[in-house]
């Protein structure tokens, strides 16, 4: 797999310096290369600009210590020296770094707060799917309800564990999808009456030590214009 330098529209740059570049990446970008998708990446479009990557990680994964799916949006953190490739990687790997979603999802789930615990795997039959299986990796989600409206509820997530799907399938276990989420049992009336063509999913807020200074530092997203549309329709839906 190869790296194919291209600028991306929408990419945006949040916070640069010599270890780390911090971005706001849009919906349809993937992060890196992989088999079988032939989009845009993040990799990509910084090479493009002229970023220099950490070399560290697979060839078609330099500097990524952390992934985002192509239909989420939000800020992530790209490493660009050796150094912060290796300690942020071991942040994420240890739970030293504060991951903050929101995710506006289906019905209200009961309790409004809480914490899944409840290990994924690759789901059966499928090569991109996850689900809730006995034999999966051990991942916790925490949850808390900012609002709740007739259709749906707007939540916070903070991840404990970063596993693919983490939140999707989490949510769709306790049978409240992500609104627009399809792939996990959304429902589709619902996601073409908010004209949503992904899942309702944002990561808001990034903070973590930085590899260099050891303050800690905190970046966050705003919600781009599909997201802020259908909640609108959700918060005007009585």
């Amino acid at each position: 797999l190869e790296i194919e330098a291209e600028l991306v529209d929408g990419i945006k740059i949040l916070h640069d310096d010599e270890s780390i570049v911090v971005i706001d990446k849009p919906v349809g970008v993937a992060v890196h290369p992989s088999m079988g998708w032939t989009g845009p990446t993040v990799v990509g479009h910084l090479v493009a600009a002229g970023y220099r990557i950490a070399t560290s990680g697979a060839s078609e994964r330099q500097g990524i210590v952390q992934r985002l799916d192509v239909g989420t949006s939000g800020v992530m953190v790209i490493c660009k020296g050796e150094r912060a490739y290796s300690v942020l990687k071991n942040a994420f790997r240890n739970r030293e770094i504060d991951k903050t979603y929101h995710a506006l999802v289906q019905g209200h789930p009961d309790p409004l707060a809480g914490t899944i615990d409840a290990p994924i795997g690759r789901a059966p039959k499928s090569d991109w799917k996850f689900a809730v299986r006995e034999d999966g990796k051990h991942s916790v989600t925490h949850y808390e309800t900012l609002e709740a409206h007739r259709f749906a509820s707007l939540l916070q997530i903070q991840l404990e564990t970063g596993r693919t799907h983490q939140i999707r399938v989490h949510m769709a276990a306790l049978k409240h999808p992500c609104v627009g989420d399809l792939t996990y049992g959304a429902d589709p009336t619902l996601a073409k009456r908010l004209k949503l063509e992904r899942q309702w999913l944002h990561a808001v807020r990034l903070g973590f030590t930085h590899p260099d200074s050891g303050e800690y530092v905190e970046y966050e997203s705003t919600y781009p214009d599909d997201l802020t549309d259908a909640l609108e329709k959700i918060r005007d839906a009585h």
